[in-house]
C-alpha cells in the first residue's frame, strides 16, 4: 500500500514529541514549518516552550541568514515567520534568555564593532520583538563575536570570538555579568579550544559543563566538555555526530532541560540541507571536574 506523502511528512514532524523520544534517538523538530530544504541552524525554545527561534537562509526574509519564529499550536510548530529585528545582513546564534525577556543573537549588520557583532532584543509574552541593541560593555570588538549563550541562573555569558589572540580561528570566551552588562572577557583554556573553531555551546548545568561545536575543514561536530575546561573533550554519542558530517549549535530546551536542539544532517528523517533536531541532553561529563 502506497503511503501518502502528507502522512509521512505528519509523521515525521511528531518525532518532535516527548512520546516519540522515548522511542528514538533523535527526530527532526518541525518538518515543513521549522526544517524544510533550506538550511536550518542554531534553534532556541522560550521558557514557556510556546515559541520557538531559528537561523534560516529560507526565502521570505530580509536576506541572507534571518531569525525566524514559530509558534507552538495543538502540539505542533505553526506560523513560522521571520522576526521584525532581521536586516539585510545576516543575523544568526538566537538564544532565549532563562527569563524569556531578552533574544541574545549575533549580526554582521553595519553600525557595529566589526564583522559579527552580539546583540539582543527585548521579548513580549506575545512572541513580539523590540529593537535589536547591542550588547553594553567591551565584548564586541573589531573581531567577530558569535553565539551567545547564557548560563542557566544568568551569571555568565558565553561566546565565541576569532582574531589574533585565539588558539586558531574562532575560540571560547566567558564574561561574566555584570548589572546590566559584561565584565572582562577571558578565553577558556586549551585544550578546550584549540586550532580549529569552536562555536555554538549549550551550558548543561551552572557548574561549567558545555555541549559546543568544534568546525574544521567543512566539517563539524558537537563535543562534550567537563567543568574545569582543562581536560580534553569528548564527542556527543549520536549516530550522526560524526568527524566527516556536519553537527552543531546545541541548545538546551529552557521549558524542558532534560531535551536539547541541534543542527545537523542525518539520513533520515530529513528536510533539507542543514535541519534542527531534538535529542535528550547529555549529562555533565564525570570524572572531567563535575561533581
Amino acid at each position: 500500500m502506497r503511503i501518502p506523502l502528507s502522512l509521512l511528512a505528519l509523521s515525521a514532524s511528531l518525532l518532535c514529541t516527548p512520546a516519540a523520544m522515548a522511542l528514538s534517538e533523535f527526530g527532526i523538530e518541525g518538518m515543513g514549518v521549522v526544517s524544510t530544504k533550506a538550511n536550518e541552524a542554531q534553534g532556541t525554545i522560550a521558557p514557556d516552550g510556546q515559541r520557538i527561534v531559528w537561523a534560516s537562509d529560507r526565502a521570505g526574509g530580509q536576506g541572507g541568514w534571518d531569525l525566524w519564529q514559530a509558534v507552538l499550536r495543538d502540539g505542533r510548530w505553526q506560523d513560522p515567520a521571520p522576526l521584525a529585528l532581521n536586516s539585510a545582513s545576516d543575523e544568526r546564534d538566537p538564544y532565549f534568555s532563562h527569563d524569556g525577556r531578552w533574544l541574545y543573537f549575533a549580526s554582521n549588520r553595519p553600525g557595529g564593532q566589526g564583522g559579527f557583532d552580539l546583540y539582543r532584543a527585548p521579548m513580549a509574552a506575545d512572541g513580539s520583538v523590540g529593537p535589536a541593541q547591542t550588547l553594553p560593555g567591551a565584548l564586541n570588538t573589531r573581531a567577530d563575536e558569535r553565539a551567545p549563550a547564557l548560563r542557566p541562573d544568568g551569571r555568565m555569558l558565553l561566546f565565541s570570538r576569532n582574531g589574533k589572540h585565539t588558539q586558531g580561528g574562532f575560540d571560547l570566551y566567558l564574561a561574566p555579568v555584570q548589572g546590566e552588562g559584561f565584565g572582562t572577557a577571558q578565553a577558556l583554556p586549551a585544550p578546550l579550544n584549540t586550532a580549529a573553531d569552536e562555536l555554538g555551546a549549550a551550558w548543561l548545568d551552572n557548574e561549567g559543563a558545555l555541549a559546543f561545536t568544534r568546525a574544521s575543514d567543512g566539517h563539524s561536530q558537537v563535543l562534550l566538555a567537563g567543568c574545569d575546561h582543562r581536560q580534553a573533550a569528548v564527542p556527543l554519542t549520536l549516530s550522526f555526530n560524526t568527524a566527516d558530517g556536519q553537527t552543531g549549535a546545541p541548545v538546551v530546551d529552557a521549558s524542558k532541560p532534560t531535551e536539547m536542539v541541534l543542527a545537523g544532517m542525518a539520513r533520515a528523517p530529513r528536510a533539507g540541507g542543514l535541519d534542527l533536531y531534538r535529542i535528550k541532553a547529555p549529562a555533565a561529563p564525570r570524572g572531567m571536574g563535575c561533581g
